[in-house]
């Protein structure tokens, strides 16, 4: 049997590897695939084969009868919304840029924890918060400057995708904590999937345009992304502490700019990696457990001891 630590990091490569490559196939769907077709053939690919591996694991399919309002909310504003900005906002901006906005999750979930919840953070977390959110605005302007090509358009959307995934997650976490992550997934994607009527009607796309490269990596999104990544996620959020689990939003977008290099031969400015690399340390000091924190001052402190006796 695999040491409990091989298969954690297994997990935690997975995680990286799934959420990094996730940018680069919204990306390709959307060449050929209008968003909201995209998206409900994404969330229709995934929507059957979660609700089979609920059944398989008799886990229940829906949400508690008094939970019908958080259902609603998971459906529209977590899955089929946020996923539609995301992949619509790809039409005009990188999939390396887009990853680095969506990187501040968890700095966006702080600000909602303070200003919601009225939750008590640390001043280590305020610095994070701080430099997480200016060097993001700075990596911005350095990327699409004050470009009338839409580039806008597509920061505003990955920022609405953002904000409503952090404020969903941060209304009903508490409210949805027994849920089984099968059950918090499976219809709701099921209901996201009907965006492809949507889709039909808003954007008649033409079916014989779509490339195999685009249906592809819609495949990749409903198949891999959508299960594979959620699911690799739950474990590893079962296996490790949240902290060690959150530092996946470290990892991914620096495969996102990787990738975005290697297959469009697109890389940020120089000022830009390195505000990502203040942006990301940022995002790591919000995360970052005062108990941790106080390991990390322990250890300091002895071996400054041990050089300056």
């Amino acid at each position: 049997m695999m040491n409990k630590k091989i298969i954690t990091t297994l997990l935690f490569v997975s995680v990286c590897v799934i959420w990094g490559t996730t940018w680069m196939a919204m990306e390709m769907a959307v060449q050929s695939i209008p968003a909201i077709t995209a998206t409900g053939l994404r969330f229709l690919f995934s929507a059957p084969l979660l609700i089979l591996l609920a059944c398989k694991c008799k886990v229940p399919l829906f949400f508690p009868k008094d939970k019908k309002q958080e259902f609603i909310l998971i459906s529209l504003f977590y899955f089929a919304f946020p996923f539609t900005l995301m992949i619509y906002g790809e039409q005009y901006i990188s999939s390396g840029l887009a990853s680095l906005i969506f990187a501040n999750m968890p700095v966006i979930m702080l600000v909602f924890s303070l200003f919601r919840h009225k939750q008590k953070i640390q001043f280590h977390q305020c610095l994070g918060l701080g430099v997480a959110l200016v060097c993001l605005m700075m990596i911005i302007s350095n990327e699409i400057g004050i470009k009338a090509n839409g580039s806008i358009f597509g920061v505003i959307a990955l920022f609405s995708a953002v904000l409503m995934h952090a404020s969903i997650y941060s209304s009903v976490q508490n409210r949805c904590k027994g849920i089984h992550i099968l059950t918090y997934n499976a219809v709701p994607c099921l209901v996201a999937g009907l965006l492809l009527v949507v889709g039909t009607i808003l954007e008649q796309p033409q079916w014989q345009t779509f490339t195999l490269l685009s249906f592809g990596a819609v495949i990749y999104l409903g198949v891999i992304a959508g299960i594979g990544g959620i699911m690799a996620y739950f474990q590893l959020n079962k296996m490790a502490s949240p902290f060690q689990a959150s530092l996946c939003f470290l990892i991914f977008p620096v495969i996102a700019l990787a990738l975005d290099s290697l297959v469009n031969g697109r890389n940020i400015s120089h000022d830009s990696y390195l505000l990502s690399v203040i942006l990301l340390l940022g995002v790591f000091m919000c995360k970052l457990p005062l108990s941790t924190l106080n390991k990390i001052k322990i250890k300091c402190y002895s071996i400054s001891f041990k050089k300056f006796p």
